[in-house]
C-alpha cells in the first residue's frame, strides 16, 4: 500500500510540474500576456499599419473619446494588456489605436514601447497639456516644439567643486559637462552660498534597434519627425475657442510651432525653475511624459510628433494659485481639436 501511494504522489507531483511547465511556457511566450491576447494582437496586425495615439492622463483623453470625430473599431473597441487599455478606431480614414500611459516619464516610456513592440504602427502621435516658459505665448495656445529634451537626468556635482572640475564618473563616458548646469547658489536670497551647489545636465543612454546591443549612444535632443513638422504648418492659422464657461483668455488660442520643449518627473510650479529653463534651453512646453515618449520613438526609429496645449505659466503667474485649475479643460480641448486636424492632413 505504501508502495502504491508513494507511486501516486509521484505521478501527481509529475502532474503538477506539467502543468507548472505549460503555464509557465505560455507565460514566457509573451511575459504577462496570454496565447489568447497575443492571437487578437496579431489579428490586429492583420489590418494595420496604425497610427498610435499617445496620451498622458484621462482628462486630456476624454475629449478625444467624446469627439465624434473618433469612432471606435466596432468588432474591437479596445484589448487591455500588461496593465494598459489600448483603444482601436479610427479619426477620418485613419486607423489608430490610442493608448493613455499615466503621469511620468516612467509610465509614458512604457506604454509607448509596448504600443511599438505589440503593434503595427507607423507613426506616434502625443498631444495633452503642458506648463508655459515662453512668456509670448498665453495660456491655451497649442504649441508643436521641433524638438525635446529630458531635463530631469542629473549628476549632482560635490560641494566645492566648480565648473572646471570634473565630474564623478566624467572620464569613464558615464557623464558630461557638455550641456552644462543649475548652480543653486545663483537662486540665494542672502548670498552666504549653501551646501547644494550644482547639478548638471545628462543625455540619456539610448540603444537603437539599428545599433548594437548593449553598446550605448547618447542623446539629450530628439527631434520629432521632419516631415510631420512640415506638414504641421499648415495648422498655424486654426482658429480655436477664447473661453470656457465664463472665463475668457485676452485672446483666442493659436497654434505655433516652436523650438524647443522640455520634460522631467516634476510639476513645475515656480517661477526661478521656468525662467532658468527658458534662458538655458529655450523651451516653452515644460511637461512630464513627451521626452519619454520622443526618445522611445527614437529608439524604434518611428515618426514621432507632439503637440501640447498650454495650461498654465509653470509658476511665472498669480502668486496665489495655479491657473492649470482653471484652464485645464480648455487647454486639454484644444490639443485635441489641434490632433485631429493634423491627422486629417496626413490623409
Amino acid at each position: 500500500m505504501r508502495m502504491e501511494s508513494m507511486k501516486k504522489r509521484r505521478i501527481l507531483v509529475l502532474l503538477v510540474l506539467a502543468a507548472m511547465a505549460g503555464s509557465l511556457s505560455e507565460r514566457a511566450s509573451g511575459g504577462s500576456i496570454t496565447k489568447k491576447a497575443w492571437r487578437t494582437v496579431r489579428r490586429v496586425n492583420k489590418e494595420g499599419p496604425y497610427l498610435g495615439l499617445v496620451v498622458p492622463n484621462s482628462f486630456e483623453l476624454n475629449p478625444l473619446l467624446q469627439s465624434s470625430n473618433f469612432v471606435h473599431s466596432p468588432r474591437l473597441p479596445f484589448l487591455d494588456l500588461a496593465g494598459r487599455r489600448f483603444r482601436f478606431g479610427t479619426v477620418g480614414k485613419e486607423k489608430v489605436i490610442v493608448v493613455m500611459t499615466g503621469l511620468s516619464m516612467l509610465n509614458a516610456g512604457l506604454s509607448t514601447q509596448l504600443l511599438l513592440t505589440l503593434f503595427d504602427v507607423k507613426g506616434v502621435v502625443h498631444f495633452g497639456i503642458a506648463g508655459n516658459a515662453n512668456p509670448d505665448l498665453q495660456i491655451g495656445d497649442v504649441t508643436i516644439p521641433r524638438r525635446w529634451a529630458h531635463t530631469g537626468l542629473w549628476n549632482w556635482q560635490r560641494n566645492g567643486d566648480g565648473p572646471n572640475d570634473e565630474l564623478a564618473l566624467e572620464a569613464t563616458g558615464d557623464y558630461t559637462r557638455r550641456i552644462g548646469y543649475l548652480n543653486f547658489s545663483d537662486y540665494d536670497a542672502i548670498k552666504e552660498g549653501n551646501l547644494l551647489n550644482s547639478v548638471w545636465y545628462q543625455p540619456e543612454e539610448i540603444f537603437p534597434v539599428d545599433g548594437i546591443p548593449e553598446v550605448r549612444q547618447h542623446a539629450f535632443w530628439v527631434s520629432v519627425n521632419k516631415n510631420y513638422y512640415a506638414l504641421s504648418r499648415n495648422l498655424e492659422g486654426l482658429k480655436l475657442p477664447q473661453c470656457i464657461n465664463s472665463t475668457c483668455l485676452r485672446r483666442r488660442a493659436k497654434v505655433l510651432r516652436v523650438e524647443n520643449g522640455c520634460s522631467a518627473n516634476a510639476f513645475v510650479d515656480n517661477a526661478g525653475y521656468r525662467q532658468f529653463l527658458r534662458n538655458k534651453f529655450n523651451v516653452t512646453p515644460i511637461d512630464m511624459e513627451s521626452a519619454a515618449v520622443a526618445l522611445v520613438c527614437r529608439q524604434v526609429r518611428v515618426p514621432f510628433i507632439a503637440f501640447r496645449a498650454l495650461s498654465d505659466l509653470a509658476g511665472g503667474g498669480s502668486s496665489e494659485s495655479n491657473e492649470a485649475a482653471v484652464f485645464s479643460s480648455l487647454a486639454a480641448q484644444n490639443s485635441v481639436d489641434v490632433v485631429i486636424e493634423f491627422i486629417n492632413l496626413l490623409q
